[in-house]
């Protein structure tokens, strides 16, 4: 067969070659060791937590050793693509701390000189590879339809042997010219296939930075190349741009593991030098006592969304996610604590074969750790943030008492331990609600929470008592004197120790006064310390807290 005469019959329109492309797009100038690696979503759904793993540790593999990440847009699915997805993605990507060197800015824009970013602007450049295979004999047009492919499927699986279009079942593998020009001469509709020159008896050698080396059959199947419409294949669109974009690296999911042995072949077959592959692990979770992978239906914290609306930092995300690409994460933040989790150098070998157990105890522990290291006008910036778009009560009163706010989240924010009772920004209101006057009433009007050991006369005595003694300047060893000091005047034992050995000679424990006084300014049996919280609060609110009637 005229192997030229078939390329420019099928593909008449591709006058540019291969080495065109070579040239346009030269090897990068990039120190020796450096990678370049990239993210390359579809636009068809929402973002995920599986996509945000893939992404940062590209990112971050690639930074760390001086090199290239890019963001690509694998959008040649048009059927499927949702509206906004792009913007969603780069988006996601900035929220995450996860910076692209090159790529797709929105819908309208990219920066790069390895573009266009987008698949879709690609066409040409996949035709003319494909055209050259054409040319050398390593591609041909298939015309079966749907339900033909079906049949053989259906028969292939009756005789028990392997499905797929390869060997005698590749029909129209050795088609004659004139057998081609009459199927295009009736409008019949084409795909163009890969001549794979593959044996499955025989294996292939397949190297993967996690796995390691894995032998596989070889691939025997004539893969499509291009569709019908002349939209290309994953297999050759990902081939074609990590070659002409110069990636080293691929950090993809280990789903695409099992295709390994095509691409391997692939970028032989087109002449292209092979990039390494990462085949991250799956995240699973425990369902019982056995693990699964995170589902879509099941599970909403695969959604990216989902972290947003509960009000997590996404740097707690991150740095949760950086403790599942290494396990040895955590000793180094223990380490380096003031450091930002992008200096962690993530190791591609040490990550787990068997899959990224994700537990969200453990990330909420972890949250804990990176809120509590925040300043309060961080925690302040952050939280007004996220209550903007998800509680606009709270938002109010946060702008309008900045101050106030501010203060109320440096409570035993500057300890040497500070405290941890923040998980995510969903926690917040409950903890610092009765600070702001109309929240404390309304949890008042619904009922107080005293000890129920002791009466309301008792609440009374030791209100009036409190407010008589009580003076805004002293520092917190004066102030506790000061309640000690009153306990014991009410008849209250100085400690537990001293009232279990003459429990019947007094009312309770300091410690029941203090409680008394922290229901009436709060409502709460348990806040931050009490002396500080009394502090923020300011001498009127507590003189006028203290004074009411909770009869």
């Amino acid at each position: 067969m005229d192997n030229m005469k078939l390329a420019d019959l099928l593909l008449p329109s591709i006058d540019k070659t291969p080495d065109y492309y070579t040239n346009l797009y030269p090897e990068r100038n990039l120190k020796e060791g450096a990678m370049v690696t990239r993210y390359a979503p579809s636009p068809t759904g929402f973002q995920h937590l599986g996509g945000v793993f893939a992404a940062l540790i590209s990112e971050r593999t690639a930074h760390q050793s001086g090199g290239i990440f890019y963001f690509r847009i694998e959008d040649t699915d048009k059927k499927r693509e949702v509206a906004g997805a792009i913007e969603e993605s780069t988006t996601t990507l900035r929220d995450f701390g996860i910076f692209f060197d090159e790529g797709v800015v929105d819908s309208k824009s990219e920066k790069g000189a390895y573009g266009p970013y987008k698949q879709s602007d690609r066409m040409e450049i996949y035709h003319a590879y494909v055209k050259d295979l054409i040319k050398k004999g390593l591609a041909y047009p298939c015309f079966c339809t749907e339900e033909e492919l079906d049949e053989t499927r259906k028969i292939q699986q009756e005789l028990k042997i392997n499905t797929g279009y390869h060997g005698k079942w590749a029909i129209h593998r050795n088609a004659t010219f004139d057998e081609i020009n009459e199927n295009l001469s009736k409008g019949k509709p084409f795909v163009i296939r890969l001549k794979s020159p593959g044996d499955p008896n025989k294996r292939v050698i397949c190297n993967d930075l996690i796995k390691g080396d894995i032998s596989m059959p070889e691939n025997d199947q004539d893969i499509v190349l291009l569709k019908t419409n002349g939209l290309p294949t994953y297999h050759l669109a990902h081939a074609v741009d990590d070659h002409l974009m110069r990636t080293t690296h691929v950090i993809r999911g280990e789903e695409w593991f099992s295709s390994l042995p095509i691409h391997l072949q692939l970028f032989e077959m087109l002449g292209f030098a092979v990039p390494k592959y990462a085949h991250i692990p799956t995240i699973m979770k425990m369902d019982g006592t056995s693990r699964r992978k995170l589902s879509k239906r099941k599970d909403p914290e695969i959604r990216v969304d989902y972290y947003k609306s509960e009000g997590y930092p996404l740097v707690s995300v991150t740095e949760y996610l950086s403790n599942l690409i290494n396990s040895n994460f955590q000793e180094w933040r223990i380490e380096h604590a003031d450091e930002p989790c992008a200096n962690f150098t993530i190791i591609l070998e040490n990550m787990s074969k068997s899959g990224a157990l994700f537990d969200i105890l453990k990330l909420n522990d972890m949250s804990k750790d990176v809120i509590a290291t925040m300043s309060a006008s961080t925690v302040y910036d952050l939280y007004l943030a996220w209550a903007k778009e998800n509680d606009t009560e709270v938002a109010c009163l946060l702008t309008k008492n900045e101050d106030y706010a501010k203060k109320i989240f440096n409570i035993e924010r500057e300890n040497e331990k500070p405290r941890k009772d923040f998980v995510k920004w969903l926690d917040v209101k409950e903890h610092i609600e009765y600070f702001f006057d109309d929240f404390y009433k309304n949890s008042i009007s619904a009922g107080t929470n005293f000890p129920d050991h002791i009466l309301s006369e008792e609440v009374k005595i030791i209100l009036d008592g409190y407010i008589a003694i009580y003076n805004h300047s002293d520092d917190a060893d004066t102030w506790f004197s000061r309640v000690k000091e009153l306990s014991e005047k009410l008849g209250y034992a100085k400690n537990g120790r001293v009232y279990k050995k003459n429990p019947d000679i007094y009312k309770g424990v300091v410690s029941d006064v203090a409680a008394v006084i922290r229901v009436a300014l709060t409502n709460r049996t348990q806040t931050q310390d009490l002396y500080e919280v009394m502090q923020v609060m300011g001498e009127k609110r507590v003189i006028e807290r203290l004074s009411q009637d909770f009869v």
